[in-house]
């Protein structure tokens, strides 16, 4: 069994790191097709745009209610 020092509801998303590596593929992408064409301000404002666009379809945290605890720093055994 999985033995993660967060609620259960919590595992399936620490599991997984694609949603993060999907979001920033598509910046990384975007500013190699760009390079020696921007500013930092203009790159700045493309990523805000990018990840803004990419939120749209992100999942909401399961157990989202207990993010309270885990900041608390309550010890969930089990996943309890």
């Amino acid at each position: 069994m999985n033995s993660f020092p967060f609620p259960a509801e919590h595992w399936k998303h620490i599991r997984t790191t694609n949603p993060i590596e999907s979001t920033f593929a598509t910046v990384r992408l975007r500013t190699d097709k760009i390079r020696n064409c921007y500013t930092g301000k203009t790159v700045l404002a493309m990523v805000f745009q990018l990840l803004r666009g990419a939120a749209k379809k992100w999942r909401i945290l399961g157990g989202a209610k207990l993010m309270a605890e885990v900041v608390r720093g309550v010890k969930f055994v089990d996943g309890i």
